[in-house]
């Protein structure tokens, strides 16, 4: 049977379906009342937290019951706090969850979880009565666990294009977290994303051509936008025929609509005089040189 307190609580009990059996008690549920829901299979029980209904858990519903079944010092992060606070196009069907290192995990086989550690809990940005990592720090850590830093940059200018988070709050979490994978290659992007004037001056032609064993280019000069920023790099080259070959490497990785229309008509207007114009991403000049040097050498009519 409910206490008086629980006939009270019943409304606010059931605004959050998933809970502790402690905060059941709290609320005024009896031991008894808890056992005879869960024997009389109207609530359901999944690791250490009761679910007051018995169908399918809500996407919400599974993160709240993942990070209460691992303790008071849990979390949600990286992909799946991203989601929450209003990322769209990363979504991963595992539950990510943060605790501190050494803690004990206890596994929960009704719902998949990924677990990431961190040395110094108190040092975390935590948003707690959303059980939920802020954004930059939740960010960083879904990037630092990616194998590609093409998308582990992606995602960063994602969520700054969707306004989850800013740049400044990414290079402050990015600055405590020195182990992260990626980190230089995610510093450099992260002023790509804000369009800062210092990383375009990292991208240098004439180093990637040294080591590809390829001809220097003949000018190579930082370009500004409409709005003045300086957002491109531009390299030349002359092949024994005369013809130019052009080689434009955007820093800005979100790309504005308007920027954008006006780079499709210039480039028109290089292609109509006869130059072959290669264009890339700053990021993919950083990570994948590789590719970078293998697509000039064809357009600059080399052999392999």
């Amino acid at each position: 049977m409910l206490t008086r307190s629980a006939l009270r609580s019943v409304p606010d009990a059931y605004d959050e379906t998933v809970q502790t059996p402690s905060d059941l008690y709290r609320q005024g549920w009896t031991r008894d009342s808890v056992r005879a829901q869960l024997q009389a299979r109207r609530w359901q029980r999944i690791g250490r937290v009761v679910v007051q209904h018995n169908s399918l858990l809500t996407a919400d519903e599974r993160v709240r019951a993942v990070v209460l079944h691992h303790g008071p010092r849990c979390v949600a992060t990286s992909f799946t706090a991203a989601e929450q606070h209003g990322l769209t196009g990363w979504h991963r069907d595992e539950v990510h969850v943060l605790v501190p290192r050494g803690a004990r995990i206890r596994p929960l086989p009704e719902i998949a979880a990924v677990v990431h550690f961190v040395a110094d809990w108190r040092r975390q940005q935590l948003s707690q009565t959303q059980l939920l990592h802020r954004p930059a720090p939740a960010l960083i850590v879904a990037a630092s666990g990616m194998r590609s830093p093409r998308h582990a940059c992606a995602i960063l200018a994602a969520a700054v294009q969707q306004r989850v988070t800013e740049t400044d709050a990414l290079h402050r979490s990015l600055a405590a977290a020195p182990t992260t994978r990626h980190h230089a290659v995610l510093a450099h992007a992260i002023d790509d994303i804000g369009q800062g004037t210092e990383a375009l001056s990292e991208i240098d032609f004439l180093a990637l051509c040294r080591r590809f064993r390829l001809p220097l280019p003949e000018h190579q000069a930082v370009r500004v936008d409409a709005t003045g920023r300086r957002r491109y790099l531009d390299a030349e080259w002359v092949r024994r025929d005369g013809t130019r070959v052009i080689v434009e490497v955007d820093g800005a990785i979100h790309l504005n609509a308007q920027h954008w229309i006006a780079d499709q008509l210039r480039q028109n207007a290089l292609a109509i005089s006869g130059s072959v114009i290669l264009r890339f991403p700053s990021v993919v000049v950083r990570t994948e040189p590789r590719y970078v040097a293998a697509q000039l050498r064809e357009a600059l009519q080399l052999p392999a």
